[in-house]
């Protein structure tokens, strides 16, 4: 299964039980796959969409390979040895890619 239909699994997930998402403010992740190219996870009035592609201005940028979304996407991911050993790039507000973690770890 590749990454992105992972993450479309996981957005359907979310907007299927919102209660997690409902009260976050609205925001624009940006995701760099190596393998895949951009993708933008987009919260918006308590629901989330995607977008391939770069077509809004993100808060945050997660650089990082395929393999290792799919793992942060499945909590298998530890985020800080990602980060200290170069596997994971953070651009932006480092505060608010924590707080997609703590999000997609409640719908794990």
């Amino acid at each position: 299964m590749s990454v992105i239909t992972e993450l479309h699994q996981l957005t359907e997930k979310m907007n299927e039980n919102p209660e997690h998402i409902e009260n976050e403010k609205d925001r624009i992740y940006q995701i760099d796959l190596k393998e895949s190219g951009p993708i933008q996870i987009i919260l918006k009035e308590g629901k989330v969409h995607t977008e391939e592609g770069i077509s809004d201005q993100a808060e945050v940028t997660l650089k990082l390979t395929d393999q290792n979304f799919s793992n942060l996407l499945k909590g298998t991911l530890n985020t800080t040895v990602a980060f200290m050993t170069g596997g994971l790039k953070v651009e932006g507000k480092m505060g608010l890619a924590l707080k997609l973690q703590e999000i997609v770890k409640k719908y794990q």
